[in-house]
């Protein structure tokens, strides 16, 4: 396979909602550029992107695809991504390595909401973007207002390219550009030339104006040229063009027919000619602060956006050239853990397909196997390096889900499948809560919580549950309670006997020394759940030895470890012993440690016990005409909405929201807003259940 220089390598990424054409547009790239024989289509499960059993299942891209065609001498990397923003792992790792962004829209409908989602993830990014409007000759094109719709999302920088047309029952593509059109056949592909018609010169020469200055905007020298000759030709517009992408001012428009042929091959004209390459980008400043310039002769910089675990193949392991160039058997270093890893091979992939090729030159996208050490995000540079590209970061998720094996036999095996599934998509994320004794799955939404269902059963032969995770609730006592046990436990020999008396109270944060007691020693315990236990020694008289306290003390923490309401943690309490008695021979640890157990739990139930939940902080932001039906859903979740903000067309909400209420949230929030609101969630602390909610719980002791 030939090597292209570092001029000569243009990423991109195909971005759009879910059937704009995106797998289309990239089957029809490489059978334009003669890669394939024949255009595979999504119906007839034979694209070289979507290939994976699942998105023939389903119909639709699942997985983000590196692909690679060769146009006039220019070799074009290929991200076919997802339109679902379920998968937005997948299209965030593909932007953070693409040096432009291909965004397709389809035609009847301009940016749909999926697009409007996704792009407010990946805006922040500011790569140089191309719009597509794709599907010029369905009868339902509304050309303008998809047009339109790009300035609505991105301003005024939005620039005809191209506009369709019918001339004489066929499709034409107006160049303003090249001041060209393009007259297709009915089966596309390459079209014939021909000067802009009479009755589109006034329309494509205002156009091509417009282009102009918005090109010599984005360059000094360009502008000069512009006010001295009042045009630029057509070199100047690009450099103009190119410059405008790179400053994220200029967003050119495109049209298309993907599924027929049409356009596909001056698109790829623009990203050889125009479009920049990772070259043109500004050079990466690593975690350390050090600027990674792309250049060739430096030492290899690799940058690791993706790993997938194939049944066949084993981890294949995706990356970026940053910087230099790497070889076959090259050993490079892991900057995160300082393990080295031998490249034995590497490929350029087209989807399943590997093509096997010596080096690679920076700005290159490529594949190896079977690395030992890596995952996604990790950095792998020479040894003397120490330089670290910052990680991609991911969105947290949204659902949370208890999952478990349905045979008990295959727990283990479920746990490994679920490693492999968050390697290969870092936005799933496993846990396991030691309160509940539950595994946790976070992730996006329903959808995806489908996929991984689907990949758990059909890849690695697991069968799962999946159920609303328990929610950790606390219990606290909102008033003071004094109690006393005596613990007596004879049967032949030496018995056990203690009595303990104690007096409880709330704790806050500096409060006064408890009144009435005389104080001997006092202990702080930050618990491991949050909150604190004070623990005091107000023993008077030797009355309890001093060497039994610290059971009294064990005692209590076990209850508060599995609390009398729920058999959830107990926190914020402060407790005085101040009196009992022992035994000369029958007193021992384990009978204070008894005996401290029940005297604090007796004190507990009497001193008004409270259950607590933990609240979130939730930011949400939902497009203006939509609020009214999300707040009045939050304030029946019982929510408190403590303020809104505007931003562009959005409303952000900020509330506080109790965490049982927000399961099933999010699909909610989808079918209310037709999936145009987000949101997000930080953990704020824990609040007192409401009464009616409390007695629920303590009366079926069920925490849910």
């Amino acid at each position: 396979m030939k090597i292209y220089d570092e001029k000569h390598i243009k990423n991109v990424v195909l971005f759009g909602a879910h059937n704009s054409g995106k797998t289309t547009l990239a089957e029809t790239m490489l059978f334009e550029a003669g890669l394939i024989n024949r255009r595979g289509t999504v119906e007839a499960k034979n694209t070289v992107s979507d290939y994976h059993d699942i998105e023939h299942e389903k119909e639709n891209s699942i997985f983000a695809t590196p692909l690679h065609t060769e146009w006039r001498n220019y070799k074009i990397n290929i991200i076919d991504t997802p339109g679902l923003d379920d998968y937005i792992g997948e299209i965030i790792s593909s932007i953070r390595v693409a040096d432009t962004i291909v965004t397709v829209l389809n035609g009847q409908y301009g940016v749909e909401v999926g697009t409007e989602i996704i792009w407010n993830y990946i805006k922040g990014y500011h790569k140089p973007t191309v719009f597509v409007i794709n599907q010029i000759d369905h009868p339902g094109l509304n050309f303008e207002s998809s047009f339109n719709s790009v300035k609505s999302l991105v301003g005024n920088g939005a620039v005809k390219i191209q506009y369709p047309l019918i001339k004489d029952g066929a499709q034409c593509i107006i160049d303003v550009l090249k001041m060209k059109m393009y007259k297709f056949s009915s089966e596309g592909g390459k079209p014939e030339k021909f000067p802009i018609p009479e009755d589109q010169q006034s329309t494509a020469l205002a156009l091509h104006n417009e282009l102009v200055e918005k090109a010599a905007e984005n360059d000094e020298e360009l502008m000069e040229l512009f006010f001295e000759k009042g045009t630029l030709n057509e070199d100047e517009m690009r450099k103009g063009i190119r410059a405008g992408m790179l400053n994220y001012d200029l967003f050119p428009v495109f049209c298309t027919s993907a599924l027929n042929d049409m356009g596909s091959g001056r698109l790829m004209g623009f990203i050889d000619n125009v479009a920049p390459a990772a070259i043109d980008l500004k050079p990466e400043i690593s975690v350390e602060g050090k600027e990674i310039s792309p250049k060739r002769a430096d030492s290899p910089v690799l940058f690791v956006f993706k790993t997938v675990h194939q049944p066949n193949l084993g981890q294949v392991t995706f990356f970026k050239v940053k910087r230099g160039e790497v070889k076959v058997n090259d050993k490079l270093v892991n900057s995160r853990n300082g393990e080295t890893e031998v490249l034995n091979q590497l490929f350029i992939m087209d989807g399943k397909e590997r093509n096997p090729i010596q080096k690679l030159v920076v700005g290159d996208i490529g594949a190896t196997l079977k690395l030992k050490h890596t995952e996604t995000n990790d950095t792998l540079a020479a040894s003397e390096e120490g330089i670290t590209i910052k990680p991609i970061n991911y969105p947290q998720p949204r659902i949370k889900r208890a999952v478990a094996a349905v045979n008990t036999k295959d727990e283990e095996k479920l746990s490994e499948a679920l490693k492999k599934i968050h390697s290969q998509d870092p936005t799933v994320d496993i846990s396991f809560s030691n309160e509940s004794r539950q595994l946790i799955l976070s992730c996006q939404g329903e959808l995806h919580l489908a996929t991984i269902d689907w990949l758990l059963k059909n890849i690695y032969g697991v069968e799962a549950s999946f159920e609303k995770p328990k929610i950790a609730f606390r219990e606290t006592i909102q008033r003071s309670s004094a109690s006393n046990y005596r613990h007596k436990k004879q049967s032949g020999g030496s018995g056990q006997f203690a009595e303990v008396h104690l007096k409880i109270e709330p704790w806050e944060e500096n409060m006064p020394e408890p009144e009435g007691f005389n104080i001997r020693g006092k202990e702080e315990i930050d618990l491991p759940w949050g909150g604190k236990l004070v623990f005091y020694n107000c023993i008077v008289g030797g009355v309890i030895d001093q060497r039994y306290l610290p059971s009294v003390m064990k005692g209590i923490i076990e209850v508060m470890e599995e609390g009398p309401l729920t058999g959830s943690y107990i926190r914020d309490v402060r407790a005085m012993v101040y009196d009992g008695k022992m035994h000369s021979v029958d007193s021992n640890d384990i009978s204070f440690k008894i005996a401290g157990a029940h005297a604090f739990k007796k004190a507990f139930l009497d001193a008004d016990p409270k259950l607590l939940e933990p609240a979130l902080d939730l930011t949400l932001k939902v497009p203006e005409e939509m609020v009214g039906n999300v707040m009045t859903e939050l304030q029946s979740r019982r929510s408190i909405i403590q303020g809104i903000e505007s931003a562009d067309h959005y409303q952000v909400l900020k509330c506080v929201a109790p965490e049982t209420e927000l399961f099933g949230f999010s699909t909610e929030l989808r079918s209310l807003t037709k999936g145009r609101a987000t949101f997000s969630t930080s953990f704020n602390g824990y609040q007192p259940v409401p009464a009616n909610i409390q007695d629920q719980l303590t009366t079926k002791e069920l925490v849910q």
